[in-house]
This record gives C-alpha cells, sequence and structure tokens, in this order.
C-alpha cells in the first residue's frame, strides 16, 4: 500500500484521475453524472455531480477499504493520533452507535451521563445495553448541565464493577469539558473502556489553547463530527480507536448499520477536510479563537447577556471550557434563548445554531467573517434594545434528572399505550421527547413521566423549540408501557 504524507487526499486525488480516464457508466447512480436530470445538474452544478459514484475498483468500497479509502483513513488516524479511523457517512451519530455496539451486548451494563445525545440511547435500544446514569450536575444560574464528576464516576464503578464501558462527552454543545483524562485512568483500571462523543470537538485535536482531545487522553473510541468543525459536508463523520479494540470487530460493527452505498462526496470532503487541519488547522483555530473571543466581548458588554468562558471552570464537574463555543445566556433580558434565536432568524437573517430556555449557541468556525460577528452582536444590542422585558416568570432548568424504570430497550419493544399528554403522570415513557438542537433526551425510554418534565415540555413548545421523537409529532399524546 502506498505511504502518503498529510498533504495528500488519496479519495479526492481517485476521483480526479477518475474524472480524466471518462469512464462510460453502466453502474449506479442512475442520474449518469447528471446527464439523466438537468435540473439537478442545474442546481448543484456538473462538477458535484460529475463525481457522485458508486464504489469501484479505483476508488475502493468503504465496506471493505483495501486502497485509497484505507490510505485515507490511515491519514487521518495519524493525524488525529489514534490507532485506527473509519469514515462514517452515517453522521456522527452511526459513530456513536458503533461505539456502544462494540462495548456492549445484549444486558452489559454502560456508564453514561445522562445528558447524551439520542444516538447513544438508541443504541442501547439496538443492542440491550443497559445504562448506568451518572446525572450531570447543574449550573443553577444558566440553566444548563455540566460535566461528569469524577467522585460520581468512581462511585458508579464501585457500584458497577461489571460495567463494560464509561461514555464520555467532550465538550458538551455548550463548551463543557469533563476531566476526561481522570475518568479514562479509571475506566482503564477497572477493566472498561472510555468512550467520547467528540461531536463538537474535532477541533480539540490541533490546538493547544483548547481542552484535552479524547484519544489525547487516552480514550479508546472516540466519535467525531467533522462536518461540525471539521469543514466537511454535513453528515460526514469519522470513528477513532485505540490500540485496546480490535479494529476488525469494530469494523464488522459499523457494518451492521452503515450503507453499502457511501457517498464520495462526503468521503472526499473528509479527506479534503482531514488534510486541511492536519495541515493548517492550528492556525484557523487561532483565528476562531480570536473571533469568538472579540464577540464574546462586545456581547458582554452590552449588557444583561452573559457570553461566558473559561471562569466557569471548577476543576470538577467543569473541568475544562471550549472557548471556541460562543455560548450566551439570554435570560436576563426576559427572553428565551430560543426567542432570541427565533428573532435573530426573523427579523436579522443571522441563522444561529440553536436556542434553548435560557442560552444561544452561534457556532463561529473557520469560515465566518469579522464582519458577520459584528453583525450579529449588532443584533442582539438591538434585540436588547427593542424587545427587552422584565418581570417574566421564566422556566428555570434546562435539565430534569429523569427517573429511570428500566431499560430502553425493554421500554421501546414493550407492549404500549397512546395516552394524551396530560395524562401519562406516573407512567413509563416507551418513546423519546426532546428539543433538536440539541437532539438530548427530556425523556427517554424506560423514564418516569412527571408533572415537572410536562411543564417543561409544555414550556418549551410554547417557547418555539423544535420539539421531536414521539410517534405523534404534535406531542399531544404520547406513548408509555402498559
Amino acid at each position: 500500500m502506498e505511504y502518503y504524507s498529510q498533504d495528500r487526499a488519496p479519495i479526492l486525488e481517485a476521483l480526479e484521475k477518475m474524472k480524466r480516464a471518462r469512464l462510460v457508466p453502466f453502474d449506479v447512480p442512475g442520474h449518469k453524472r447528471g446527464r439523466g436530470n438537468p435540473e439537478l445538474t442545474e442546481f448543484l452544478g456538473e462538477q458535484c455531480l460529475s463525481v457522485d459514484v458508486n464504489s469501484m475498483k479505483m476508488l475502493d468500497n468503504l465496506c471493505h477499504p483495501v486502497s485509497v479509502i484505507k490510505d485515507a483513513e490511515r491519514l487521518a488516524a495519524d493525524a488525529f493520533g489514534a490507532a485506527h479511523a473509519f469514515f462514517m457517512v452515517g453522521g456522527t451519530t452511526s459513530a456513536v452507535q458503533a461505539m456502544v455496539m462494540t462495548a456492549c451486548k445484549r444486558g452489559d451494563k454502560i456508564i453514561i451521563p445522562r445528558n447524551v445525545h439520542r444516538s447513544a440511547i438508541n443504541a442501547m435500544i439496538l443492542c440491550g445495553a443497559v445504562p448506568v446514569y451518572v446525572n450531570p450536575q447543574m449550573d443553577s444560574m444558566l440553566g444548563i448541565s455540566l460535566g461528569m464528576s469524577v467522585a460520581d464516576v468512581e462511585q458508579a464503578i464501585r457500584e458497577n464493577p461489571d460495567a463494560k464501558a464509561v461514555f464520555v462527552n467532550n465538550p458538551t454543545y455548550y463548551g463543557i469539558c469533563s476531566d476526561i483524562k481522570s475518568i479514562a485512568k479509571l475506566a482503564h483500571d477497572n477493566g472498561m473502556l472510555l468512550l467520547a462523543d467528540e461531536a463538537h470537538g474535532s477541533h480539540l485535536y490541533f490546538s493547544d489553547k483548547l481542552p484535552v482531545a479524547a484519544m489525547h487522553a487516552d480514550a479508546d473510541m472516540a466519535a467525531l463530527s467533522m462536518h461540525k468543525s471539521g469543514g466537511s459536508l454535513t453528515q460526514s463523520s469519522m470513528l477513532l480507536i485505540g490500540n485496546r479494540v480490535p479494529e476488525g470487530y469494530v469494523h464488522q460493527i459499523i457494518n451492521l448499520t452503515q450503507t453499502t452505498s457511501a457517498s464520495y462526496l462526503l468521503l472526499a470532503s473528509l479527506d479534503v477536510s482531514r488534510r486541511n487541519m492536519a495541515l493548517r488547522g492550528t492556525e484557523m483555530i487561532d483565528k476562531i479563537i480570536d473571533q469568538v473571543e472579540y464577540a464574546r466581548d462586545e456581547i458582554n458588554t452590552i449588557g444583561d447577556y452573559y457570553a461566558y468562558s473559561k471562569e466557569l471552570i471548577n476543576g470538577d464537574s467543569i473541568f475544562d471550557f471550549d472557548i471556541t463555543k460562543l455560548s450566551v445566556y439570554t435570560r436576563s433580558i426576559g427572553l428565551a434563548g430560543i426567542e432570541v434565536y427565533d428573532i435573530l432568524r426573523d427579523e436579522y437573517d443571522i441563522q444561529t445554531e440553536f436556542g434553548d430556555i435560557a442560552n444561544l449557541l452561534a457556532y463561529v468556525s473557520v469560515g465566518d467573517r469579522l464582519k458577520d460577528i459584528e453583525r450579529l452582536v449588532s443584533a442582539l444590542a438591538e434585540i436588547r434594545r427593542n424587545y427587552r422585558q422584565t418581570g417574566r416568570k421564566m422556566l428555570k432548568a434546562e435539565y430534569i434528572n429523569p427517573q429511570v424504570i428500566c431499560g430502553p430497550q425493554e421500554a421501546f419493544y414493550s407492549e404500549k399505550e397512546s395516552l394524551p399528554i396530560d395524562q401519562t403522570v406516573g407512567r413509563v415513557c416507551s418513546e423519546f421527547v426532546m428539543c433538536y438542537p440539541p437532539g438530548i433526551p427530556i425523556l427517554a425510554p424506560g423514564e418516569k413521566i412527571t408533572e415537572e418534565i410536562l411543564q417543561y415540555i409544555r414550556y418549551a413548545k410554547k417557547k418555539g423549540c423544535s420539539m421531536t421523537g414521539p410517534e405523534d409529532m404534535n406531542i399531544r399524546f404520547l406513548n408509555v408501557m402498559k
């Protein structure tokens, strides 16, 4: 197998070689390099559709990579400091599910924070793993869940010595990081794997000004959303593994659910973005940090808003903070984060990442310009001036500790009935309810429905949060266990 340096992009180069060969396509996809769908070609461009192709010998096969995809994955592993990297075209959801399904079989325990993305709980539904939830601590003012306390993880391990793995968010959506090095050591000292959801942390590998990346902290597996902060196309991600995890078995697990028709647009974007980060990542992240620090300072001078940062660090549940995250507390102006989010989009044509009941997240990346930052700051100042309210009664908590009655697989596949939501208090939920983004379940299968949770759901709906999960998309009814 040919050796490549980090300035190469094997998949991209193979696609360019294929184009020069001027192959006559008698294979799928049926648009035949765009000729069969001129409207789509006009919209996306001939250059794009000319490389929307199927697996072939010169392009390798993601299900069984032996040439250019294998080379690209090796380069990614080298760039991120992993034993092996897998390119994922089903989003980081598929990478998270592969981690959990690699570590756990039916009935195995996994120590996991409850403020995980739904993909982790979905994985437990698929494989039958049993969660041992470590409920995160809360910041009572900001209303957000924090990282896992090392002491809480240690207690969970002590009480569940037969658990197979510990799962960590690194970082959370808001930028909060746990002490992943200490948690990894605890896990390994007790014969467990350390799994990291780094959906919001692919950039951590390329700057010493940011919290430690999972693989640099001796994690065994890490799921990376390269499309979030790494610059690749939406839905493209990576799964990194260390030496404690068998590469071949992980590949088998991935192939249980990943498509056999991988998009070469996504694969090439991963390849090019890896090269970009490996060669220019430090410089790019320095620019992002400067822009976010500028925005944070400007927002905090407006008044009432609070763009928070490393001052939150407490050495435990907030062990570190990702300073590229522009998280802004909005409740002091009398508006929920989702309300500010809606005003920014509807009145100022500014699309931020998400708003919850107390916070707004503006995702800043290398693609942002200073004038864009200034436009955001100016809009927030105007919103405060024009929409500020006092004396409004506002819900405080973004996260409610659940009462777990049974495992998610048991609840999801149980006999169930659909009830009006107001009649479900005290029953066990058999489906998800969440605001998306961020995709952290308010209710998950197997959890007891309480009046406090229903109050939160009603409030989030009223404020305009995008609610997803239940079979009834209007969330007037919930499925509960019989």
